[in-house]
């Protein structure tokens, strides 16, 4: 693996996403055709409330998506996925307590995966429920965090080949569970190792699988075993998207020879990972069982490059990039207990709203920024408002209106996404 640059190849693989990517684009954007969109879309909680209140699989409503993209494992699994990355993101002790009391109930302590994709999402709902298990954020949750626990090092153990049932894999050594677009699962379970990894290293613990224990670097080398395995498909797609001709592919499939015979699959010996420093980088469907691809644009369970698959890559060569020394995955991620999202901007003077001119008006509102803070490029901000009851009687009915501003909202009786506490159904005098 020595002289391969992790680095070049990542910054290449993320044009693929810039060129997906919505919300307010920065100034550092590659992609300069695409502008700023989806700016209405509203906080990730209220889908998840909308998610758990009615639940269902999705192709019932959206049924052409059953052809392509139906849901066999169900919706509990994206229902405990969107609670870790939900607690994860906003430290709501919600989140956590769901992930709690409906472990069982969901299946998230229960399933033994041999499979991460995107369909089926038990192994990254493990994973990450155990971070926070060796955080020591579980509390009186343990007993249920160490359940999951036990399914993810199932999952780990599985793909080293060192557990009781282990992942199926081609003769060279690739990752197999379906033809249709393989590589998802490669990429996957190859991410989940390189994380998982440095979790047990940060908490100083080996994985312990039924072979025996095994070290944490022995999930990175797995990894660069997979991500070496798959090369070729990069370069197939690169070759391809370079060519001065080509105006336009199709997304679905996608192959070289409509444009040029330079690479083939078979020379896999002469390809080596820096060619990818030169032109962007996804990935495509992946080989079969017995390492068989075939080149053909109609063969779009091989060649259709996807999201899916690529977006564990680019995780994958950030973490090689770094290196051996790993990333203490244990430290918070949010840099501070709440924050508010908008649009990153200088930071504004603090602002006091005056009080209203007449006193005929029975509310006053003082609204100000307490404070603000930068992390990865971003500007978060914190506000406060005061609400004062001037008139003499007990208010019983308010509606307030907040827009533009993301996060939770914190009163007296603590901070919530849901719904105004009880302690504010009445606003007192004063």
């Amino acid at each position: 693996m020595a002289g391969h640059d992790y680095g070049q190849a990542l910054s290449k693989s993320l044009l693929f996403f810039e060129a997906q990517r919505s919300g307010y684009l920065p100034s550092n954007q590659r992609v300069n055709w695409r502008a700023h969109s989806g700016l209405n879309d509203g906080k990730a909680s209220g889908l998840f409330d909308f998610a758990d209140k009615y639940r269902g699989n999705y192709d019932r409503s959206i049924t052409v998506a059953q052809k392509y993209y139906r849901s066999i494992s169900g919706y509990n699994d994206e229902l405990l996925w969107a609670a870790a990355w939900l607690y994860q993101a906003s430290n709501n002790q919600y989140y956590l307590d769901y992930l709690g009391r409906n472990g069982d109930s969901m299946g998230g302590t229960l399933w033994r995966m041999t499979e991460f994709g995107w369909d089926v999402k038990y192994a990254g709902v493990q994973s990450l429920v155990a971070k926070f298990l060796m955080q020591g954020k579980s509390g009186h949750h343990a007993p249920v965090f160490e359940k999951y626990q036990h399914k993810a090092e199932y999952f780990m153990c599985s793909c080293l080949g060192k557990g009781t049932h282990n992942v199926r894999k081609t003769p060279g050594g690739l990752i197999f569970s379906q033809r249709w677009n393989n590589m998802q699962f490669v990429t996957s379970a190859s991410f989940l190792a390189t994380v998982y990894s440095d979790y047990l290293s940060s908490a100083g613990k080996n994985l312990i699988c039924s072979s025996g224990n095994v070290a944490p670097d022995e999930l990175v080398s797995f990894a660069k075993s997979q991500v070496i395995r798959s090369t070729y498909l990069w370069v197939i797609f690169l070759v391809t998207i370079q060519d001065p001709q080509v105006t336009w592919w199709d997304m679905e499939a996608t192959s070289l020879k409509e444009f040029t015979t330079e690479v083939h699959p078979l020379c896999l010996s002469r390809l080596t990972l820096p060619l990818l420093a030169a032109v962007g980088v996804m990935l495509l469907g992946g080989p079969d069982a017995y390492d068989n691809f075939a080149d053909e644009r109609s063969n779009y369970e091989q060649s259709e490059p996807a999201t899916y698959n690529s977006a564990p890559l680019i995780g994958t060569l950030a973490r090689l990039n770094m290196g051996p020394d790993g990333y203490n995955q244990l430290l918070p991620v949010v840099p501070a207990p709440m924050h508010v999202l908008m649009k990153p901007q200088p930071t504004p003077k603090t602002r006091i709203s005056p009080s209203p001119a007449s006193w005929s008006d029975p509310i006053s509102i003082e609204q100000k920024i307490t404070s603000s803070w930068v992390y990865n490029g971003r500007t978060y901000y914190r506000y406060s408002a005061v609400l004062t009851n001037k008139s003499s009687k007990l208010i019983k009915s308010l509606n307030l209106s907040i827009s533009k501003l993301y996060g939770p909202f914190c009163f007296s009786s603590g901070c919530l996404h849901r719904e105004l506490p009880l302690g504010l159904r009445v606003i007192k005098f004063g």
